[in-house]
Parts: C-alpha cells; structure tokens; sequence
C-alpha cells in the first residue's frame, strides 16, 4: 500500500504535507508542532500540556471554546495531545467543511495572544491540576508514566521530568511565561501542517497560502539539553512503588535504538514476540501456563532522539507476589537467549505489525496524523511507505543479536507497583 504525499514549504518555514484519498467524503487537518515536555526549562514542568488547553481557549477571532463548537457544528471531531518531543491538534471534518478547520489553526498560530487573559490561564491551571489528580495521583499505577522516565534519564535529561507537571511549578506559571512559550515554539517553522482524505490538491493549496502565509517566521527555538546517554544503563536500576493497589505490576525497561533506526525495527519486532497480543511468548507462558499475571504486553516508546526503551509492563495474577512476577518475567526475559527468536516467529509479528499499519492508514485522522510524525522527526513524510519493507527486511539474527546486546541484566530497569498493605506486612 503506497500513501499519496507531496510535501512543500511556505515561505515562513510551515512545511505541508498533502496525502489525498477519495475512498470517504472526510478530510483530516493535522497540526504538529515540534515542542513537548522536553522543551520545558527547570520550574515550569507541564508548560508543553498546560499550552495546549490553552489553545483551545480562542484566538483573536476565534472565542473561548468556539473552535470546538464550530467543528461539530460542521460535523467534524477535534483534539490534541501532548508527549516529550511534539504537541499536535486535529480535526476530521466532511470534505467540504475544509475551510473552517484550516482557518481556525491557523488563526491560533498566528493570532493566539491578544486573546490570552490572567482568568484563562487561572481556569486552565486548574483543569490541569485536576487532570493531574484524576490521572496521575489518584489513579491505579497512574505515576508510572512520569516515574519510569525518571529512573530511565537521568535528572539533567530532558525526558527525565513529568511531563504533566508538578503542582508547583503549575501554580508559578504566569502570563508572561506562557506569551514567552507561545513565540518560541508556535511558530509556523517549527510546525507541520497535514492534510489527508478527500480535497481538492489546488483549493487546499491556496487555502494554505491565503490562511497560513502571512504568519511571520519565528526565531529559531532553543536547542535542547544533551540527549545522549549510555547506550545501556550499565546495570539494574529498581524502584519499588507503595500504592493503593490490589495487585502488583511490574514495568521492566531496556534501553534501546531510537525510533526510526536501523536497530529499532529489531527492537520493535522483539518487542511484539515478547508481547504483542494473546499469541506472545510473555502471554502464553505467563498468563496461560504458569499464571503468575493476568495481563501483560511489551512495546517500545518510539522515542526519536538520545534512546528509545523497550517497556514490558506485567500485572500478576491474584495471589502472585511482586517477587514472584519479577522472578518470572526475567526468567522469560533470559530464556530468549536459549530459545531464540525464530524467522516463523518474526514472520508472525510482521504480519500483525502490518495489518495494524494499513488498518491505521485507513483512517484519514490516523494517516494525517502519521504522516506528521515522519514530517516532523525527520523532515519527510513519505517515509511512512518505507516503514513495512523495513520490517520485512529483518532477519531472525539480527533480532536475536539485539537481545543479546540490550536485554542482558546490565540493561535493566524495574518500577515494581506493590499493595500498600503487602509493603506494610
């Protein structure tokens, strides 16, 4: 399957990315900017999530939550997210509704701050906080996706703090800091602009041009702190978390090749046989022969700069200490240096990677959305066609070679989840 990709620059910087698609009468606006936590200075930790419910609170044409009720007025869906090294905004809307969805990125990317007030920010802050208590602090192993970072990096590393952020630094935020944030990285050269699904190649053109052009370029952003850090963690890091809990979880990381490299489809396709879905080598023999978890997985975090990490995360079965769960996963874990990856193994994951790849690519939001991610790591969008064949050429060495290189003990961390009471006694 080859996705349709022309991409070009504006004169400001914003590079565009077309993928067009007559199979559904939708089109999908997708907008990354290439900013996330890891852009955040020491004291203002959450400001990357923090800005994006603030892009949601109007523009100088736009009010304060109108772009949601214009886009389902339109028929349309919309939202945003954000992670370590990007934030991204979209819309899928019918095919004729294009228009709106392109004026209202682009009139908050040009024309976001004479609409920002002390009281939105003040309102938004708090959204935050309470985002951070529901989802973090009050929710079962909700902390593990800011303390696995933290003991993966070390504490000068960008990805090493929260990435929503702490309450303190939250409550510091002030005005000035968020202006400050908003011309340093939501410049249209610090962006790319997607659209894919059903549209005209030259209304969408000039609808870009007439929307997007006259935004003025930015100032080069900062760069960011060094992100290089031993391709091991030279050792076996462990931390173990008291929560209010019933079971135990384990979530034991590797370092690993970045996203996009040679030795990533390696790691990812290890990852799958580990733990992608009922067949996996964890699943049959640690949820159906020895029953010491009732759930487990192993994925990558696809991180594009310093190192990736290769996560299996294990919840154990009733009765199943977290000792015991530990034990087992290693045990599994160093089995595959004597049971080795096998080519009708790999053959099998490839064929899962691919249907969940084309099935993605189906949908217009998840394909414009994927386009933007290889537009905005590595300046090409087209390299989506290339990712299958890449996984194809993998060969049963080359994964059992990456187990021998980074799933050893001097490449290990372990964020152990205990019931409170069980720690107690």
């Amino acid at each position: 399957m080859q996705i349709s990709v022309e991409s070009y620059r504006l004169a400001n910087g914003l590079l565009v990315t077309l993928s067009e698609d007559k199979s559904a009468p939708v089109v999908a606006v997708n907008l990354w900017y290439h900013v996330g936590s890891a852009n955040e200075r020491d004291g203002r930790t959450g400001f990357a999530h923090l800005f994006e419910h603030m892009l949601f609170q109007g523009s100088e044409h736009v009010g304060a939550n109108e772009h949601f009720e214009l886009i389902q007025r339109a028929g349309g869906t919309l939202n945003g997210s954000t992670w370590l090294d990007r934030t991204n905004y979209f819309e899928t809307v019918p095919s004729n509704q294009l228009a709106i969805a392109l004026w209202l990125e682009a009139d908050r990317m040009g024309r976001l701050l004479p609409a920002m007030t002390q009281q939105k920010l003040d309102t938004q802050r708090d959204v935050v906080k309470n985002e951070r208590r529901w989802s973090v602090d009050n929710q079962p192993y909700g902390t593990w996706w800011e303390r696995l970072p933290a003991l993966a990096f070390p504490p000068s590393h960008p990805f090493h703090h929260s990435l929503i952020g702490s309450m303190e630094d939250l409550s510091d935020a002030s005005l000035d800091d968020v202006a400050q944030f908003f011309r340093t990285y939501y410049t249209p050269n610090n962006a790319v602009l997607t659209i894919a699904g059903d549209f005209d190649r030259d209304e969408a053109r000039a609808l870009i041009q007439e929307y997007f052009g006259a935004i003025p370029r930015g100032e080069d952003k900062p760069p960011l702190r060094p992100m290089e850090v031993s391709p091991r963690f030279d050792g076996w890091r462990r931390e173990v978390v008291e929560d209010d809990v019933v079971l135990p979880r384990l979530f034991l990381a590797f370092r690993s090749p970045v996203f996009g490299s040679d030795g990533y489809f390696s790691a990812s396709i290890c990852a799958a046989v580990l733990g992608m879905r009922k067949g996996s080598r964890l699943y049959r023999a640690l949820v159906r022969e020895r029953q010491v978890a009732s759930e487990v997985s192993a994925f990558t975090f696809d991180l594009s700069k310093g190192s990736d990490l290769l996560i299996v995360d294990a919840t154990a079965h009733p009765g199943i200490s977290a000792a015991e769960l530990e034990t087992a996963v290693t045990e599994e874990i160093a089995g595959l240096r004597i049971r080795k990856i096998s080519t009708e193994e790999i053959e099998r994951v490839v064929a899962l990677i691919e249907t969940d790849l084309l099935s993605t690519l189906q949908s217009a939001g998840e394909r414009a959305d994927k386009l933007s991610q290889f537009a905005t790591y590595f300046g090409d969008a087209a390299m989506v066609n290339t990712q299958l064949s890449r996984y194809r050429d993998v060969t049963a060495d080359e994964v059992n070679s990456f187990v021998q290189e980074f799933l050893g003990d001097d490449n290990r961390i372990s964020l152990v989840y205990v019931p409170r009471t069980t720690a107690a006694a």
